[in-house]
């Protein structure tokens, strides 16, 4: 689910429009858009997923009493979104320069590497999201420690490192000559590994998580909505996890699923699947905007986890009511000071200023 299969699909097209003629009259307007407005895309999502990802662990790490199930894997989930979006200005050059690739090999992988972790360590924790939420609502008097979800986390982190070994052994630089360019692309032996990688990260890394959200969500819906329960307050909390189960759901399907769709007709092509030359076309110029809409889901996170919940709002409200009055104190003990020193340097001249009429009136 990360950038190897696209710039793969990619750079097999380039080859394509190369030696078929007949796609040529389609092929100038799929480079001039990616170089203008994908960098662009690619500097806002870094911006605004920067700015709240760092605000949501800064949040929950100065809070004890906030240190839950849901909130640990909603910090490692933050965690891998900022390891993601350091590699994302990278990436924005990357486009804007064509394809060429100036930071070097090691960075080429390293880049590649942090894209892959956090394709699948922030899909699994997610999903482990959906799954505690399900046991909290439906099955409330179930055993869920904060230690247990720290050795899931654990686990899940020590998975998502060893699915960059593919990346780190394949992803290099490689001159393009079609396109007068040095690409970091992923070099694969034999002409199997492209396909089959990308069809295991389209079942592990999309599919299968979507289903066991859908599953938690529509089990979580059906069970609020046959408990009786006739209270007003009770009522409104039906509709608030309602409305974020359709979020939550809705947020990541729409944020990956054109990505899965292009990379499984790449896949299938791969394999021996013949696609019209449109088609083909239409699924490189199509790659880049589905990769602004996945990565984006890393500046979606943030918001929809922690903005739309009472408690993150109460928790930052806290945090900025306790923070307030410190700098409050600060601010005025600085502008004392500075009070204090303007005073005695006032006083300084205004000595230094009769010394000097005294010593020019002295006869």
């Amino acid at each position: 689910m990360d950038t190897d299969s696209s710039l793969n699909v990619t750079d097999a097209l380039f080859q394509h429009q190369v030696q078929n003629d007949s796609c040529d009259y389609l092929s100038p307007t799929v480079s001039q858009y990616q170089r203008r407005l994908v960098p662009i895309f690619y500097t806002f999502i870094f911006l605004l997923g920067f700015f709240g990802n760092m605000l949501v662990i800064c949040v929950f790490c100065q809070s004890s009493s906030r240190r839950t199930v849901a909130n640990t894997y909603l910090v490692n989930l933050a965690a891998s979104d900022l390891l993601f979006l350091s590699s994302l200005p990278f990436w924005a050059v990357y486009y804007s320069m064509g394809y060429d690739w100036v930071f070097g090999r090691l960075a080429c992988k390293l880049c590649g590497a942090l894209l892959t972790i956090n394709v699948y360590a922030s899909v699994f924790f997610i999903t482990c999201m959906s799954v505690d939420r399900y046991r909290a609502i439906v099955y409330p008097l179930s055993t869920r420690s904060v230690c247990h979800a720290r050795t899931i986390s654990i686990v899940i982190w020590l998975v998502a490192v060893l699915s960059t070994v593919p990346t780190l052994a394949f992803r290099d630089i490689h001159p393009l000559s079609q396109l007068n360019v040095t690409a970091c692309v992923m070099i694969y032996p034999n002409s199997l590994w492209h396909p089959m990688l990308t069809l295991a990260k389209n079942t592990l890394g999309f599919l299968m998580p979507f289903v066991v959200m859908a599953t938690c969500y529509s089990r979580i819906g059906r069970h609020l909505l046959t408990t009786p329960d006739h209270l007003e307050q009770a009522q409104n909390r039906i509709d608030r996890v309602l409305r974020l189960v359709i979020a939550v759901v809705l947020a990541f399907f729409l944020c990956w699923c054109t990505f899965h769709v292009l990379t499984f007709l790449g896949a299938l092509r791969d394999l021996g699947v013949n696609f019209s030359c449109r088609t083909d076309l239409a699924v490189g110029a199509l790659l880049p905007i589905s990769l602004c809409l996945g990565f984006s889901n890393s500046a979606i996170n943030p918001f929809l986890y922690c903005f739309v919940g009472n408690h993150f709002r109460e928790q930052l409200c806290r945090l900025y009511d306790e923070k307030a009055p410190r700098l409050s104190q600060k601010r005025d003990s600085i502008s004392t000071r500075l009070s204090s020193f303007s005073r005695k340097l006032s006083d300084v001249k205004d000595s230094g200023t009769i010394e000097n009429l005294s010593q020019n009136g002295a006869p």
